[in-house]
């Protein structure tokens, strides 16, 4: 099971041949409708004609994919989110003018629709969500006159600032978990929520947020082993072309965790939620189930998506073993994620890029600690 070196030059072979040859037969298509027969037939009617559709801009910021992440559902404070968030689309070009848009469209929303946001929030939080509410008003109304002095660098700072409490009350919203977890993984740890893990490595400290709101079994399974202290002490193993880095193989024969209730390797399928999908996709790659190019709620856009590391062959066969994909443009083009649906991304890197950019193989975990979000975590029920 161990995802060395061969294994992910394959994978990465294999995915960039699969997407030339989509984009060849897309020239084909354009060219002439009438001669594309053959290749529709060889690459799959399906991947092929969705291919060619596929459009948009990525999401590459690990903490705007969470927030977007969130089962909410408070079309103000989305709209408020959405206006903000695109800015960053516009400030490095320093176009003011679209910037401009943005914050005249969230002041207005915030100005207008005010009482449906706090209808959002359960009445116990109601006072809490009050108090953010009213920082990020004043935050917009700071980040408006930075614009109008087309300060980028406060503009920088506010939109942050105002992106954080949006995050803020936008958790409070969450009422309870968003689905049933299958029967069939009862006896697996379950991550009913979020958790904030710190791992301290040779090379400095690195901070991960665990989404169990979309990937429950798999952020179970991880947050589980951090708090046995499976990962203490654990080598780095560098991969092909540095696109990922990868740990969670423990010393001996063994490829992954053995429980040691039970004596047997603990196998963590593959958990992969679909944008407006009600519950994840369990146990088999998106690819095999003839989904192609979704847009999933956990994507692969972001530098230092976590994911969990299995083998080749078998969509179930992961456990400790996990990776950090280092954002490669090849494999994660916007509209053309070609890792997305084969292995499930269950966190984010928030905090510590340029400590994961010095990782090789060289280096290797001195701890891994939760630090937030541990009574999220819901063990077993044969434990």
């Amino acid at each position: 099971m161990k995802l060395q070196q061969s294994f992910w030059s394959n994978v990465r072979s294999r995915l960039k041949y699969w997407c030339k040859k989509t984009i060849v037969a897309m020239i084909v298509v354009t060219l002439s409708i009438n001669l594309c027969g053959a290749t529709w037939n060889q690459l799959g009617t399906n991947s092929v004609l969705i291919s060619v559709l596929a459009q948009g801009n990525a999401i590459t910021d690990p903490e705007a994919i969470l927030r977007y992440a969130l089962p909410i559902d408070n079309e103000p404070i989305r709209k408020v989110q959405d206006a903000i968030e695109d800015i960053s689309n516009h400030l490095r070009g320093k176009r003011w003018p679209p910037i401009a848009k943005d914050v005249k469209r969230a002041s207005f929303v915030l100005t207008l629709r005010s009482d449906e946001i706090l209808d959002g929030v359960p009445s116990d939080r109601q006072s809490q969500a009050e108090t953010i509410l009213e920082d990020i008003k004043t935050g917009v109304s700071e980040l408006q006159e930075a614009v109008e002095n087309k300060d980028k660098e406060e503009v920088w700072i506010k939109r942050r600032n105002v992106l954080d409490n949006i995050g803020n009350i936008e958790s409070l919203m969450v009422k309870g978990f968003p689905f049933e977890i299958p029967e069939e993984y009862a006896d697996l740890p379950q991550l009913k929520g979020r958790a904030t893990v710190e791992i301290e490595t040779t090379k400095g400290n690195l901070t991960i947020v665990v989404d169990g709101y979309n990937a429950p079994v798999n952020g179970g399974n991880f947050i589980d082993l951090v708090q046995r202290g499976f990962y203490d002490g654990l080598s780095f193993i560098d991969l092909e072309d540095s696109f990922a880095i990868q740990t969670g193989n423990p010393p001996g024969e063994e490829e992954g965790f053995i429980d040691p209730e039970t004596g047997e390797y603990r196998a963590v399928p593959l958990e992969v939620r679909v944008k407006d999908d009600q519950e994840p996709i369990y146990g088999a790659t998106l690819e095999e189930m003839g989904i192609y190019l979704p847009e999933l709620v956990l994507p692969f856009n972001a530098y230092g998506a976590v994911a969990l590391a299995r083998p080749s062959l078998d969509p179930n066969g992961g456990s400790s073993q996990f990776f950090f994909f280092k954002f490669d443009s090849e494999l994660t083009p916007p509209g053309f994620n070609l890792m997305d649906g084969r292995y499930s991304v269950f966190g984010y890197l928030v905090d510590g890029e340029d400590v994961l950019e010095d990782l090789t193989k060289k280096d290797k975990i001195i701890s891994a600690k939760v630090i937030d979000g541990l009574n999220n975590l819901v063990e077993p029920k044969n434990s």
